[in-house]
């Protein structure tokens, strides 16, 4: 059983998250580069391209919506609940390490 923690949780999205805008950016620079190249196919290539970079935009902009709405909450939840929530973490952690010396 594998366990991630907090900040792996948050470093992977903080990734995936760029990993997007750098997708979303070269397919912008290719279509801007390529427009003035392209026959009939290419410009039907072109307008699908165009197409799953929008979705792709807008993809981005609902994942970094859920990530800030989840992080925000998190954090509201640890701030009135600070004893429980230190309980739960050493909890969590002490299964963890059981788990972990069993191997």
């Amino acid at each position: 059983m594998e366990t991630r923690s907090a900040e792996d949780i948050e470093a992977s999205t903080e990734k995936l998250l760029h990993d997007i805008k750098t997708v979303i950016k070269d397919g912008e620079q290719l279509l801007k580069a390529g427009a003035r190249e392209l026959g009939e196919r290419g410009q039907a290539a072109r307008e699908r391209l165009a197409a799953a970079l929008e979705v792709a935009k807008d993809t981005q902009r609902q994942l970094q919506e859920r990530v800030l709405s989840s992080a925000k909450a998190t954090n509201l939840l640890i701030r009135e609940h600070p004893y429980e929530s230190l309980g739960i973490a050493f909890g969590i952690g002490v299964l963890v390490g059981i788990l972990a010396n069993r191997r």
